[in-house]
């Protein structure tokens, strides 16, 4: 087992540039901007809402290490993103997921310095986009179940995977040797396979909450959308 760890910890890269530590500067801007004071305060005083964030997380975490690594840097897993941002907010689940980013930046792409990269292209500007997508929906569409099911969780999940797919793949684009062809037949090619069951997994978790849990979700209300 030592031998083991000790191989897996020497895999470990911890090659630091000035992309990475633009990347954090970056990712310690956006959080100061978004900073969910009340939300925080809310989390700290309530415990069974502790359980459910760390709950999600782990179960997030879970998700992203059923993880298909085709080529180095091309990683292909679900995101499950909306459902904590339908949960949460978006601005305390940018924050809660950071750990899933961390775990996942060392031991999957094993690049820990890359740990604020791939937090902005994996959570923040995901789940911006789909706070955005929601706050529309929300605005523009009829208050309906299932407006508020297919639109705000289902459409909402297949176009976060697809853009965070899309920002990745630009990054990769820029800081290694994949050309766009290269990118397009090994990973963008991939994108109906992934974004439809992930879009599919999160609408059935927010099917499954409204019925059953709808305390959970952090602003829906039978009585806006019956």
């Amino acid at each position: 087992m030592t031998a083991f760890l000790l191989q897996r910890w020497s895999e470990i890269s911890w090659q630091f540039g000035g992309a990475q530590l633009l990347a954090m500067a970056v990712l310690a801007l956006w959080l100061w901007a978004i900073w969910p004071v009340e939300d925080v305060k809310a989390l700290l005083k309530d415990k069974a809402l502790q359980t459910r964030l760390l709950l999600a997380i782990f179960f997030v975490n879970g998700l992203w290490l059923i993880d298909a690594s085709i080529t180095p840097g091309i990683h292909v897993h679900f995101l499950g993103l909306v459902t904590l941002m339908l949960m949460f907010g978006w601005r305390l689940a940018t924050l809660a997921l950071l750990l899933p980013v961390a775990f996942f930046a060392t031991f999957m792409l094993k690049l820990p310095l890359d740990f604020a990269i791939y937090g902005l292209v994996a959570i923040a500007l995901p789940l911006f986009l789909s706070y955005v997508v929601y706050s529309q929906v929300f605005k523009y569409l009829p208050h309906h179940l299932f407006v508020y099911i297919f639109c705000g969780a289902f459409m909402n999940a297949f176009l976060c995977i697809v853009f965070h797919i899309l920002c990745w793949s630009t990054w990769l684009y820029f800081s290694t040797d994949y050309d766009w062809a290269y990118l397009t037949d090994n990973y963008l090619l991939l994108i109906p396979l992934l974004a439809f069951p992930e879009a599919l997994l999160n609408g059935m978790a927010v099917t499954l909450m409204v019925v059953y849990r709808p305390e959970w979700l952090y602003d829906y209300s039978d009585r806006t959308y019956f």
